[in-house]
């Protein structure tokens, strides 16, 4: 039986590959839904290393199985592979050839560390009792996401659970977060117009301002937070747009706001649009103008099951050391790996990707965002060692 320590020699010894798969798809990043040549990559990648049978669930996805000698569970193990339409503004070697595309998210990390994984354990098929099945999947980023799509393409069918991770930039290096319960939040996305009527800014009587009204329906949404639900509760509105007006003597007839809101329970969540619309129509009716609403429900909450956590944390201590272990609070981040978790038991965990001393300081999505390389070693030992303990050890 392969030992852990056996394991992390040889996550040791193909460092510099899975660094030079980073690398190249740091240079060839693909936004969202258009993951055409990167999917090809991985599927060219993948069928390379033998004892893989190799799909494409849809367009831009693609599945490795690792089918073992004996009958066991099924391990799914998710990975990312979309940019952002960011125009990068990194200085090193290996910076985005694609104008206005960026990984400023690590997804290149985690198809590299994925690749690894799977290059890894392809050659131990002998010792598995089971499947391991890798996915690497498209559109992460833009709802409605490419995890809802490929388990309606059936690639979560007979898994008994599933893990996923995140390298995580604004984390210093040396750690693995773990988050038992409820780790990311339910990402909805709602759109509102204030209706008025446009006129000269000097005569303000004979209009009906957008913006003041405007202005009033983004300080009283707050109210839905601070007021309409339990202070228990996590729940976050942002207004992140406001889109109004053309010149400096001209009150505009309308009024456009977007933003996001943030949240765990199911129930709140499911109120939170109606009181929106009650606060919305209430300014709006009192001073004579009018409304559009539309909201969009994002991505489900990532759940994190408790026994799969423990088994995740038991791999962190087993295979780094107790050290490296590190509670995190939930964030009110989203990720569309939770539609994995509506068919399986499963973990979403952090690998910390960041070094203040190599400069790696940018957050996430920022155009001078990078990860410290070291940590690819660390997100692929827990993927490999996590096979160890659920399909090899059992």
């Amino acid at each position: 039986m392969t030992t852990v320590a056996a394991l992390n020699q040889a996550v040791e010894a193909m460092k510099e590959e899975v660094v030079a798969w980073r690398r190249y798809l740091h240079e060839n990043p693909e936004i969202s839904f258009h993951e055409e040549k990167t999917a090809q990559f991985v599927f060219e990648t993948l069928s390379s290393f033998g004892n893989l049978e190799i799909s494409r669930p849809t367009k831009n996805s693609v599945m490795a199985r690792l089918i073992g000698s004996e009958p066991g569970k099924v391990l799914a193990m998710r990975a990312d592979m979309d940019a952002l339409p960011i125009t990068e503004e990194n200085t090193f070697e290996f910076i985005s050839k694609n104008p206005g595309v960026m990984h400023a998210c690590g997804h290149d990390g985690h198809t590299s560390m994925l690749l690894g994984t799977a290059k890894i354990l392809s050659g131990m098929k002998d010792q598995v009792k089971g499947e391991v099945r890798f996915l690497f999947q498209h559109a992460e980023e833009v709802y409605p996401g490419g995890a809802e799509e490929m388990v309606q393409a059936g690639v979560m069918d007979g898994v008994d659970m599933v893990i996923g991770t995140h390298l995580w930039s604004t984390m210093e290096f040396g750690t693995v977060g773990i988050c038992p319960g409820p780790m990311m939040a339910a990402p909805d996305t709602f759109w509102i117009t204030v209706l008025g009527k446009g006129g000269h800014a000097a005569l303000p009587h004979e209009t009906i301002d957008s913006i003041a009204i405007a202005a009033q329906v983004v300080t009283n949404l707050q109210h839905v937070v601070s007021r309409y639900a339990d202070p228990l509760d996590n729940l976050v509105l942002s207004v992140t747009q406001i889109i109004g007006g053309t010149t400096h003597n001209v009150i505009p007839g309308a009024v456009k706001l977007c933003g996001t809101v943030r949240s765990f329970d199911k129930n709140l969540r499911e109120s939170v649009p109606a009181t929106m619309e009650r606060v919305i129509k209430g300014i709006t009716d009192a001073h004579g103008g009018s409304y559009e609403f539309k909201y969009e429900f994002g991505y489900r909450p990532v759940i994190n099951d408790a026994e799969v956590t423990q088994l995740m944390e038991d791999v962190v201590v087993e295979s780094l050391g107790t050290e490296w272990v590190e509670h995190m609070r939930p964030t009110m981040g989203g990720e569309d790996f939770s539609a994995f978790q509506q068919k399986a038991p499963g973990c979403f965990f952090y690998v910390a990707a960041g070094n203040k001393e190599k400069g790696i300081t940018y957050p996430h999505h920022h155009p001078r965002f990078t990860i410290d390389e070291d940590a690819l070693e660390v997100g692929v030992k827990m993927f490999v060692n996590a096979a160890r303990k659920i399909v090899m050890e059992s």
